[in-house]
């Protein structure tokens, strides 16, 4: 588990790396990408794991999972920004979305309820 030590230096590299390079925009969103991934991680137990998938239209995933086992999505521009913002979140990636990485994945009524086709008005997730 992460200290709050190592989170505070995970925000400044990525302030740092937003600020410091010539990239402009792309490296804003790539920053911005990155708080987004480091704030899952702090709020679902200190840490997360991910994996990048293109999704279309030059469009990548980032599927993420925290340590407690909730999830969530992020979708990035490129694959690059995707992996580059990956990199600066300390985002620990994974090749598939599969075996360890699916079975630490917790889901709730609501999600149950969706594969089950009745996603209209299904219960919240509790």
């Amino acid at each position: 588990m992460l200290s709050m030590a190592d989170t505070q230096q995970a925000d400044e590299q990525v302030a740092t790396a937003a600020e410091g390079t010539p990239g402009g925009k792309a490296d804003r969103r790539t920053a911005r990408l990155a708080r987004q991934i480091r704030a899952f991680a702090d709020t679902h137990g200190g840490s997360a794991e991910g994996q990048l998938a293109h999704i279309g239209r030059g469009r990548t995933r980032i599927a993420l999972v925290g340590a407690n086992g909730e999830w969530g999505n992020l979708v990035a521009d490129s694959y690059e920004t995707a992996k580059d913002a990956a990199a600066l979140a300390g985002l620990t990636l994974q090749d598939d979305f599969d075996g360890e990485l699916a079975a630490k994945v917790r889901t709730g009524r609501y999600e149950w309820s969706r594969m089950a086709g009745l996603g209209i008005g299904g219960p919240a997730n509790a």
